[in-house]
């Protein structure tokens, strides 16, 4: 007999191989060296293999772990601040950005993973600056990380309707470096748990030489560009203001619509250019949750999924979207994708939790490596507590009831159990590798000291949440 590390025992599993979602009955999983060796009815991998630890799951729901494929870590600091208002970034972000510290950052980006991890998440796609912290943090939990470094040439500060953004050359430059920085010393090492990815916030922030200069290192260094891409009417008018033409046509003019770009958001696009953009082999990242909060708009991902593109879901940021959990993702894609198309049958559960696992490891291209459970990818597991009263009652005949539940009922919580390249990050809801109290305790001190340092601009600048706080509605 073959003696592996660890092997997982199950009874109702979805592997995500295949077109649907790959249920078996009775199987368990093998795991050596970080990686699936065996995938088979239990009696077979009885006969076949023995495992200095076997991990009992047969009272759960076992799943592909979560890809949340874009997220910015840093804003969990900033957590409940801009909701319910308009002009999210200028009014709101922008003042709180202009008092946070580097270490109230690190400290936001630590808690959003941890949040992400306890609610399955199993690869973290952030996306910002100053990410040393938040990628040295997924390294000691284990984590998985696809980190995509901001570039831009676009000057920081608050800009009035009708001003066209200040390039300065040198901030693409300094953002570069630090891409440089990352990617010499995590990409593609570390088990290749963490890819570095270039980030230009959008075509409206970065210049075309900057723009120019990443597409040519992309190449060369065979990473991806993860950009966000028409995301709101604010990107249209400085796109028109300063090229007569949208993001995606500009894109396209500058031969940059390929299988490199990873498009987030895609908010304002028509059918025509979500067209265009599967023809030319681009992915995207739907963010049902802070699109509809910030925007109340439903992006779409949906649509660009039925027409044959990579798409998947991302979390955003919880200064918009309050939260890090994939499950709730899921929901709000299904929800969102009937409303918009006025009927109940659109956008069911099943092709949500594809979009969540292995739709969501196409459009980062890692997976060859994640995103379901096959023979020859790394064991990113976890295991959903049946016990819940949102998955109750169980049913398997005529019909399995598991996934509507999961993706319609259950809260975040109910993921029980954690595992990335064949490590526990958590077991019995209880994390092994981070201690989430004293996460908590670090991050509120830096909230203190950021709603105190931003108060005289919040009350001058007297936008909607300073107006709500006037009338006693918050």
């Amino acid at each position: 007999m073959r003696k592996v590390d660890t092997i997982v025992q199950t009874k109702h599993m979805y592997t995500m191989q295949g077109e649907g979602v790959g249920y078996c009955y009775n199987y368990d999983i093998a795991i050596e060296n970080g990686k699936i060796v065996a995938i088979a009815p239990k009696e077979e991998v009885a006969k076949e293999y023995t495992a200095e630890k076997v991990i009992d799951a047969t009272d759960h729901l076992v799943l592909p772990g979560f890809i949340d494929a874009h997220m910015h870590t840093c804003h969990a600091v900033l957590r409940g601040l801009a909701q319910d208002i308009d002009k999210w970034m200028m009014d709101a972000i922008a003042p709180l950005d202009a008092v946070r510290s580097y270490d109230a950052k690190a400290a936001g980006s630590r808690l959003a993973v941890a949040e992400a991890v306890m609610n399955g998440t199993t690869t973290i796609g952030d996306d910002g600056n100053d990410l040393a912290p938040c990628v040295e943090f997924i390294d000691k939990i284990g984590a998985r990380g696809n980190i995509s470094v901001r570039i831009r040439d676009a000057v920081n500060r608050r800009y009035l309707d009708g001003e066209v953004y200040d390039y300065k050359q040198e901030l693409a430059e300094k953002n570069i470096a630090e891409f440089m920085d990352l990617y010499e010393k995590y990409h593609n090492k570390k088990n290749d748990r963490i890819r570095i990815r270039f980030g230009p916030q959008g075509c409206d922030f970065v210049s075309p030489e900057s723009l120019a200069k990443i597409k040519e290192m992309a190449i060369k260094l065979d990473t991806k560009i993860h950009m966000h891409l028409q995301q709101d009417s604010r990107e249209m008018e400085q796109m028109t203001m300063r090229y007569g033409l949208r993001s995606i046509p500009f894109l396209d003019s500058i031969d940059y619509l390929d299988n490199y770009l990873i498009g987030i958001h895609l908010t304002e696009s028509t059918t025509e250019e979500l067209e265009l953009l599967v023809k030319r082999g681009v992915s995207a990242v739907y963010c049902p949750g802070s699109i509809g909060l910030i925007l109340g708009i439903i992006a779409p991902g949906s649509e660009m999924r039925q027409l044959g593109g990579n798409v998947g879901l991302g979390s955003d940021q919880s200064a918009g979207n309050n939260c890090h959990n994939m499950i709730n993702e899921m929901k709000l894609c299904s929800l969102f994708g009937k409303i918009k198309k006025g009927n109940g049958v659109d956008q069911p559960a099943w092709e949500s939790l594809r979009m969540a696992t292995i739709e969501g490891a196409k459009a980062l291209g890692i997976d060859d490596i994640t995103g379901s459970i096959t023979v020859g990818k790394t064991a990113d597991i976890i295991f959903i507590n049946l016990e819940d009263p949102s998955m109750n009652p169980v049913y398997t005949e005529p019909m399995r009831n598991f996934i509507p539940n999961l993706v319609y009922a259950a809260p975040g919580s109910i993921v029980d159990t954690v595992m990335v390249n064949g490590k526990l990050l958590m077991e019995n809801r209880k994390p092994l590798t981070f201690d989430y109290q004293e996460l908590r305790r670090d991050v509120q001190k830096y909230a203190n000291e950021i709603g105190e340092k931003v108060a005289p601009k919040f009350w001058e600048i007297n936008g909607m949440n300073a107006q709500m706080m006037k009338k006693n509605q918050l």
